[in-house]
């Protein structure tokens, strides 16, 4: 039996911008028009950047999942519509290279409480509409080693980081050692100083789908937000 696909809710930058240029470059990929893009000339980053590549440039709002049963795209999106309709466009804090864990991903510099009041409605979107993760899919999260509101946050959303356990990060690499971690913080800042400069803008709402498990992620549709 063929998987359904799997949509998310992310953020991610004007295609016009040149921190979508830029995110798109250094991890190898363009997630809206599904092309190549040219890395920097750097040893390795094909294979530091693989993992964040499948998934595009981006942070994550909800993340992906299976519709429930007897739900329809055109439900989703309609869902999906109105509730980006009641949500004025704004601009972000500016961004940085930080740490996370293993990896490095940019994070805001100043608190937002609008992005995460868009995360929490977002994650509480029509909840009805998903169905719940696999078996599988639970497995593989319980062993990452969940705190017990992680744990709890997976049994009701889905997804362990979500509300207070949500954070905004637009992922750049895989896991790293600690050392290369300073090494390629280092790069990564050089790359994207110039894209930085700039606070961006939070105009829509991008839908990200995988059609099968494991394929990458594709931008399959911006939806405007117009509160």
């Amino acid at each position: 039996m063929t998987p359904s696909p799997r949509i998310g809710l992310f953020f991610a930058p004007a295609a016009d911008s040149a921190l979508w240029r830029a995110g798109c470059a250094w991890l190898g990929r363009d997630a809206e028009t599904g092309t190549a893009c040219g890395q920097p000339d750097l040893p390795d980053i094909a294979a530091v950047t693989a993992e964040p590549r499948r998934y595009g440039f981006h942070a994550t709002l909800k993340p992906p999942f299976r519709l429930a049963a007897g739900v329809t795209i055109e439900a989703a999106m309609a869902a999906i519509e109105a509730l980006a309709g009641a949500i004025a466009p704004f601009t972000l804090p500016r961004l940085a290279v930080a740490e996370l864990g293993a990896f490095l991903a940019l994070r805001e510099t100043a608190p937002c409480p609008r992005l995460q009041a868009l995360a929490d409605l977002a994650m509480a979107w029509p909840d009805s509409l998903r169905a719940p993760p696999d078996a599988a899919e639970t497995a593989r999260r319980l062993r990452a080693g969940l705190t017990p509101v992680e744990a709890r946050m997976l049994e009701r959303w889905g997804y362990p980081y979500a509300f207070g356990t949500w954070s905004f990060h637009m992922t750049l690499t895989g896991p790293l050692a600690e050392p290369d971690r300073r090494s390629w913080r280092n790069k990564a800042e050089n790359f994207l100083a110039s894209a930085l400069d700039e606070a961006p803008e939070l105009r829509d709402i991008a839908v990200f789908t995988e059609t099968a498990p494991g394929t990458p992620l594709r931008l399959t549709r911006r939806v405007r937000l117009e509160g």
